[in-house]
């Protein structure tokens, strides 16, 4: 029997859809054009390795579909989710910030970081650990009888990750949804206003009761109060 390249097109399961038109998510991120990059990939892959199968290189057809070549396009689609959602949310704290008036100093703060980013990106990947598993045993079929099974398990094991993917992708957007709208919501205290306006008021009432006589002028104010008194 000839030794062949399956095809995974099925394996990869509802990946490969069209995109959608209209986001739901919170912050109106939108993974669609990723997912497909990611499919795309995934079939240069698979065409490079049907054209080294057809030549009679097993080994490097073998290679071209290797857990390396699978591994960079996940991390390549991880990461670009995670920046994706990383830059939404400080676009979204930014407006939020220009409503409220929030403090620009406070609001630096807030802002996410490489760091938070490349958090995002361990969240939003860890769903894709069977993935890896099923790589490792890509990996391990290599020179088997079993490594077109291996190939359709990592297939199939790829678009379940993708699914964990979005999942953690929507709970990053409800989880950064719900801070930005404390920015949103955010008003500035009025306790210093009401402070000053108290000072100001008994500072005031007290200058006139002693400028009216009504009390002993104080030394501070014994100067102010006959040249009050001496106005003509």
């Amino acid at each position: 029997m000839t030794w062949s390249v399956p095809e995974i097109g099925p394996s990869l399961g509802r990946l490969g859809d069209p995109a959608l038109v209209v986001s739901r998510s919170p912050l109106g991120v939108t993974l669609d054009d990723v997912r497909l990059e990611l499919v795309t990939g995934v079939f240069d892959l698979a065409g490079a390795a049907r054209a080294f199968a057809t030549a009679g290189d097993r080994d490097g057809a073998v290679a071209s579909l290797g857990r390396v070549a699978w591994l960079q396009l996940w991390e390549r689609a991880v990461d670009t989710a995670a920046a994706r959602i990383s830059g939404a949310v400080n676009a979204h704290f930014g407006e939020a910030a220009g409503e409220s008036r929030f403090p620009p100093r406070r609001l630096r703060a807030l802002l996410l970081t490489d760091d938070d980013t490349r958090a995002i990106a361990a969240r939003l990947g860890s769903g894709g650990a069977p993935f890896v598993t099923a790589l490792d045993a890509l990996e391990q079929s290599a020179r088997s009888t079993g490594w077109q099974a291996s190939l359709t398990a990592a297939s199939r094991r790829l678009e379940s990750a993708w699914r964990a993917l979005e999942s953690a992708a929507a709970g990053e957007q409800e989880r950064w949804h719900a801070e930005i709208e404390l920015v949103r919501t955010w008003r500035r205290p009025t306790w210093p206003v009401w402070t000053l306006t108290g000072v100001i008021f008994t500072g005031v009432t007290y200058l006139g009761l002693v400028l009216g006589g009504y009390i002993t002028v104080p030394g501070f104010l014994r100067g102010f109060a006959a040249f009050w008194w001496s106005w003509p």
